[in-house]
């Protein structure tokens, strides 16, 4: 089980907060049982957010835009949208 710190179970009920803490700044703890290993107390490991960018639903005169093939040129922003408000 490595060079995991060991606690008792009696340790975990009396000081849990501080335990719990303590296993996710080290990377966990062995609970003991009168000197036997019974249980790990691991960190979890932290949940990576979403990309909201990935996520997102664009709006229709974006996706037009888009699929134009305008974008990503180094076209003049101005133009662009000069352009499309003439196709109106």
């Amino acid at each position: 089980m490595g060079h995991m710190k060991t606690i008792s179970i009696r340790e975990l009920h009396e000081k849990t907060g501080l335990l719990v803490r303590e296993a996710r700044r080290l990377g966990g703890l062995i609970v003991t049982e009168r000197g036997t290993p019974v249980a790990r107390l691991e960190p979890l490991a932290p949940r990576r957010r979403a990309n909201p960018f990935r996520e997102r639903a664009l709006l229709p005169a974006f996706a037009r835009l888009q699929r134009s093939g305008k974008l990503g040129r180094g076209a003049e922003s101005t133009r662009i949208v000069a352009e499309d408000r003439d196709g109106r």
